[in-house]
């Protein structure tokens, strides 16, 4: 039997790339506003990468059990669209919160203020970004129409990173602001504001089919916690005995995390290495670095990375795009130039194709992983814990690059409190900052070699979960 492919209508994959743009927007804010945390209220390294860490651990370890949660749902509403609007709610309010730090309350109380507020803030994004998640993988099942679908919500989601990096030129410039720790107290507001009207939206157009009547779903009740427990742990066992899925896991982890890891080094290199620490002097250089980038991911990688799968398929097209970033991160050592800021301009193409390549990829591949797991273990689909599982190892990931990027700046001795850094500390970022993700990219290219769902493979698996589903009617 040909399985009918489900085709999505182009208003119903640009509601849930808004989605994206307020999953992306979120997190890319509160990485240039953390900035201000060490430039400005004085947190040191090991503060810093605390607060990137424990919030995130926690993320970690709540992420797959609301796709637990998600996945066993009986509602009117479907599985998904619920959650999505509560954790935008949750979210929105916190990050407004968080952010209204005062220097005069003193360093210890920030830090605890932040941090908890971090710890509610991540757990709002918890529950919006899982069944989100979920509710993309589970929008398509056709090969190539996935690729899309996750090509638009990336090309939507890429313009956060266009965007939030002006905000550095708006929180240091006092034509707009009395000081950047008032900047960013008045700037999360806005940004809060127009985050969650962009996150409701999938709640609140993208129609859910009702899961009152589906009796492959768990029961989700106290009285039977023991019973939905083991349920969590079989579907973390069905995971990790999905291969592909765990490369998936395993190639995002080195990636994006060892990118994660050196990310904001780039504020730092340019402000200490290329302009001698005046960061009224670096004006918009910092800025163009992530705006430029994003616009390079949004305008020419995810389109490429796109036409080469349809092409050349989905792996053989991740294998291309990550050899082509490796050598954007050895170019940036040769392109920061003191004195000639624009050169690193020139490594950000190919440095664009690592990022951009990966989600627009990943997502998708999960997406065919999860009818792999039908196959093999039946129903109910399991997309929101596959999905909660893979985000879980991207923010364990990326709390762990947010400590090590601590860790990494004060082995080398950086400190933002100095005028003049101490000899080797700069080199001692650029040389983190060329080759850390280099290893972690070519690492994850070697997880990826023998990764085996290509399209006639995916499409003999839809062939057949369609003829079990005909002979179950």
């Amino acid at each position: 039997m040909k399985p009918k492919h489900r085709q999505v209508p182009m208003s119903t994959k640009v509601f849930f790339g808004l989605g994206m743009l307020a999953m992306q927007m979120f997190p890319a804010a509160l990485g240039v506003f953390m900035v201000v945390l060490v430039q400005d209220f004085g947190f040191d390294p090991v503060m810093w990468g605390l607060i990137f860490f424990l919030p995130r651990v926690v993320d970690a370890i709540t992420d797959p059990i609301m796709g637990f949660i998600s996945d066993n749902t009986r509602s009117q509403w479907g599985r998904r669209r619920q959650y999505i609007f509560v954790g935008a709610i949750l979210m929105g309010v916190t990050f407004i919160t968080m952010w209204q730090l005062y220097p005069e309350n003193g360093l210890t109380y920030n830090f605890w203020y932040f941090l908890i507020l971090s710890v509610v803030f991540y757990l709002g994004l918890t529950i919006f970004s899982v069944p989100y998640v979920a509710l993309g993988y589970e929008m398509s099942n056709d090969f190539h129409e996935r690729t899309r679908i996750m090509a638009i919500a990336q090309w939507i989601g890429q313009w956060a990173w266009v965007i939030v990096p002006w905000f550095w030129v708006i929180i240091y410039d006092d034509s707009w602001f009395s000081s950047p720790e008032s900047g960013t107290r008045t700037l999360a507001i806005y940004v809060s504001l127009f985050c969650t009207a962009l996150a409701l939206v999938p709640a609140l157009f993208i129609k859910g089919k009702s899961s009152l009547q589906d009796e492959n779903l768990t029961k989700i009740t106290f009285g039977n916690i023991k019973s939905s427990f083991w349920t969590l742990i079989k579907g973390f066992v069905d995971a990790a005995n999905n291969t592909p899925f765990v490369r998936l896991c395993a190639a995002t982890f080195f990636i994006f995390n060892s990118f994660q890891t050196i990310a904001a080094f780039s504020f730092f290199i340019i402000v200490y290495y290329l302009f001698q620490g005046d960061a009224g002097a670096a004006g918009i250089w910092p800025t163009l670095h992530g705006s430029v980038g994003a616009l390079l991911t949004t305008f020419l990688v995810i389109p490429i990375v796109t036409r080469m799968s349809e092409k050349f398929g989905k792996k053989k097209t991740f294998m291309i795009s990550q050899a082509i970033s490796i050598v954007g991160y050895i170019l940036f050592w040769f392109l920061f130039v003191p004195g000639k800021p624009y050169m690193f301009l020139f490594a950000l193409p190919m440095f664009s194709f690592g990022i951009g390549g990966l989600f627009t990829l990943m997502m998708s591949m999960t997406a065919d992983t999860c009818d792999l797991d039908e196959l093999k273990n039946g129903l109910p689909r399991k997309e929101a814990t596959f999905g909660a599982i893979y985000w879980w190892m991207v923010k364990f990931g990326t709390a762990l690059a947010g400590l090590l990027s601590g860790l990494i700046m004060s082995y080398v001795g950086f400190d933002a409190n100095l005028e003049e850094q101490p000899e080797g500390a700069m080199t001692g970022l650029r040389i983190f900052y060329s080759v850390f993700p280099a290893i972690g990219t070519l690492i994850a290219i070697y997880i990826m070699k023998n990764y085996d769902i290509h399209e006639e493979r995916a499409k003999e698996i839809i062939s057949i979960l369609a003829e079990r589903k005909k002979k179950t009617k």
